[in-house]
Formats: structure tokens, sequence, C-alpha cells
């Protein structure tokens, strides 16, 4: 049965701004009747060609694989040609701003400056790096199981929503970012790589690494592929424990802490883990903090600390599924 084609007026506000002309960006209202078939590519279309033809914004195959048209609506990452403005308007209602992916970055209305992107992507090793026989007798195959194990990562577009989406991209510029942790896990996966080490020491480094994410999962939420980065970052965190890379600071023993945590009690003891990842010198600036969570029962003292019902079952399950030494 075809559903009825419906019709709701929208209110858009939209970021212009020219970097050759323009001090400041501002915001343009246009207001338009929008039917339920429409994606909001449609809507820059119609913006261009129905007011104002000097407003710019990336566009190509409108088919969800080339990843030019990614863009912002009222601050959720979105690739145009794919997101339909009916849901959107469910989301947030019938005033919709459009934004690019980067105040920051603007060159000309939705159009940014992705060269902070291209050079974090180039960063992490993005091809197979193998040794290879000039001349092979027969092509090099790779099971099925082999290929799942790369868990859909080479199916990103490098659309760039993930990474400007990215907390930590805005306040930190050596982060690498989640598409590239993505690029690098789907080729540290693959059995055919030989670079996996020298991969693995670039995406460890402290500040720029994976360790430094803050598992806000706004990569994973936005990505229009399902690619998961925030998995693949998890993935990367095993890696770096499994081929004797962890260096020793805070993040890794936060990491290691939590799993003995788990492993002990079944639960978490969050106490303990801020003791264990950054020592006892380390603990004491966490102290008011300490008392204002024991007073309020979100922490409690270590002899009290309770174990899961359920401790023998995690217990196993944390050695069948641990791959990693810590």
């Amino acid at each position: 049965m075809v559903s009825e084609i419906t019709t709701t007026r929208v209110t858009f506000k939209v970021f212009r701004f020219n970097m050759e002309t323009d001090y400041l960006p501002y915001y343009k209202t246009y207001e338009m009747d929008v039917t339920s078939e429409e994606v909001v590519l449609d809507i820059l279309n119609r913006i261009k060609w129905e007011f104002d033809g000097s407003f710019s914004y990336r566009r190509s195959c409108r088919h969800g694989i080339c990843g030019a048209c990614a863009i912002k609506v009222n601050g959720k990452g979105v690739l145009a040609c794919k997101e339909r403005i009916n849901d959107l308007i469910a989301m947030f209602g019938t005033e919709l701003r459009f934004d690019p992916l980067s105040e920051k970055r603007a060159i000309k209305d939705m159009i940014i400056d992705k060269k902070d992107f291209w050079v974090k992507h180039e960063q992490v090793n993005p091809y197979l790096d193998s040794h290879i026989e000039e001349h092979p007798d027969m092509e090099c195959a790779v099971t099925p199981a082999q290929a799942e194990a790369l868990l859909d990562a080479d199916y990103c577009i490098q659309c760039g929503l993930c990474h400007y989406s990215c907390p930590v991209i805005e306040i930190n510029e050596e982060y690498i970012g989640p598409a590239a942790f993505a690029k690098a896990y789907r080729f540290n996966a693959d059995v055919r790589d030989d670079g996996i080490d020298h991969r693995i020491d670039i995406i460890n480094a402290p500040g720029a690494g994976v360790w430094d994410c803050v598992k806000c999962y706004e990569c994973t939420q936005v990505c229009p592929k399902e690619v998961d980065p925030f998995e693949k970052i998890t993935k990367l965190h095993n890696q770096v424990f499994e081929h004797g890379r962890a260096l020793n600071n805070v993040a890794t023993r936060h990491a290691v802490g939590f799993a003995h945590s788990i492993k002990k009690h079944g639960l978490l003891d969050e106490g303990e883990l801020v003791r264990y990842s950054e020592g006892n010198l380390g603990v004491m600036k966490h102290v008011p903090v300490a008392i204002k969570m024991f007073t309020k029962g979100k922490i409690v003292l270590p002899w009290n600390m309770p174990k899961s019902e359920n401790l023998d079952e995690i217990q196993k399950l944390v050695k069948s599924s641990s791959t990693a030494k810590f």
C-alpha cells in the first residue's frame, strides 16, 4: 500500500558565511512547505534554486556512498541525501537549523575545509602494508570469517560526520579522531596486513590516540553506514595490550583497573579504580569529591565493597572473552 504524501510548513535557519567577504557568520531564515518524500538535500537544493543562487554546499552521488553532502541539523550530524526531513521534524519540531560540519572551518555556507580530516586519515597509514611477490602464482584469498573480522570498517565513506561530531576533536587538535581510528582498525584486522605494530604505536600515542576517547558514542550515532567507530576504538584498545604496546599511564591503568574490579567483585569499585589509575598520591586530589560521593551513597569504603550475586558467572564470562593480558 502506498503511503499518503503529506506536507508540513517548516522554518529553516541556515548558516551563511563567505570567508572572502564576511567578518562573521550569520543565519538566514527560509520558510517552505516540505513534503514527506523530501530529504535534507532536497531542501538545500530548493534554497539555492528558489531563494538564493549564491547558497553553497557540497553534493555528488545522492546515493549515500560518497559522503560529500554531510552537514549538521540542529547539531546532529546527517548525510543530507539520506536524512528524511519528516524524521528530523519528529525529533526537533518544525524549526530546523542547518550548520556546516565545523563552523570554525567554514569556507562558504555548508562547505568546510576538511584538511585536518585528511591529515588525520593519512596519519594512520590507511593502506595495506604487505610484502607480496611481484609476480604471484595465485591470488591472496581471504576466507569469509577473515572478512567478517573487519566488522564492516571497510564500509566507511569518509564523510567526516563522526570526526566533526567528536567533542575531543573540538578541543584537542592532536587527537586523531574516530574516522581515522576506524580506518586503522580496518587494516589492523586484515590478515594480509603486516603493519599492525607500527599502526598501533600511532594510535597509542598519549594525547592523540585512542585513550583520549571520552566514550560519548556520538561517532557511532551519526555514522550513516553503521560502521560504529566506537566499537573499533575499543578493539584498538585490546590490540594495544595484545601486542604488548601498552604504556604505563593513567589511561591504560584505568582500563586494567576496570577489568580487575569486574573480575574481583562483578561490580565496579569506583574508589579503588581511581587509586589504581592515579596512585596513592594522585588520589588525594579527589578526596573532596569522594567525601561528597560517600555521603550520597555513590561509593563505599573498601572493606564494605559488595560482590555481585552472579560473580561466578561474570568471572567465567571474563575468562572466556578476554583476549588481552594486562
